[in-house]
């Protein structure tokens, strides 16, 4: 049997995390990188996309982590030690937190990300309008800026189009102006 008709039968075609229907797929618990059943997990897009960090962590969706924390299932219970972890802030999180039994090698397993040590917040790129940015939009400058090093001067106005994300810090992005590549701070650009 592959693996899909494995995971839809074990979750009776549920998100095992928080039992949404729609929008599932696999997800391979990290480190792993080869899925088997005993690493991989089905998934609802609203659980991913605050696994891997591209939207906000939303508490009211995890609170039923303190139903689905006590699977039989070692990848479910890992993940749902990570989310717990994250969210340590909230005191039904850190109450579940404190219940929920791994044995070592799980535990091991759910430290590995170092996922239990960050904050929960996402930090995600904003313009100076407070609209978020994505790899490849296109921007526009809100402020004549003279560019370190260089004897270009940005005018206000000026389209970046294409755009790319400074990875590790929210506050930057790169672009090219007059075929340079130079960092812009966001707060002086409005997605165009």
């Amino acid at each position: 049997m592959s693996l899909e008709p494995q995971l839809i039968e074990r979750s009776n075609n549920t998100c095992e995390l928080c039992h949404r229907s729609s929008g599932l797929s696999i997800y391979t618990v990290p480190p792993s990188d080869q899925q088997t059943a005993d690493n991989v997990i089905y998934l609802c897009n609203t659980c991913l996309d605050q696994i891997e960090k591209r939207e906000q962590l939303d508490a009211e969706h995890w609170k039923v982590l303190s139903e689905t924390m006590w699977s039989e299932y070692p990848a479910v219970q890992v993940v749902a030690w990570r989310m717990l972890s994250r969210m340590r802030h909230e005191g039904w999180a850190s109450d579940n937190l404190d219940i929920l039994y791994l044995d070592d090698d799980n535990l091991e397993w759910a430290k590995k990300t170092g996922d239990h040590e960050q904050e929960g917040t996402v930090q995600f790129h904003i313009d100076s309008n407070g609209t978020r940015l994505y790899e490849g939009d296109t921007v526009v400058l809100v402020k004549t800026l003279d560019v370190k090093g260089s004897s270009l001067s940005a005018k206000l106005g000026t389209v970046v189009k294409n755009i790319r994300l400074v990875p590790d810090n929210p506050e930057q992005i790169e672009g090219k102006i007059e075929g340079q590549t130079i960092v812009i701070l966001t707060k002086y650009l409005r997605k165009g």
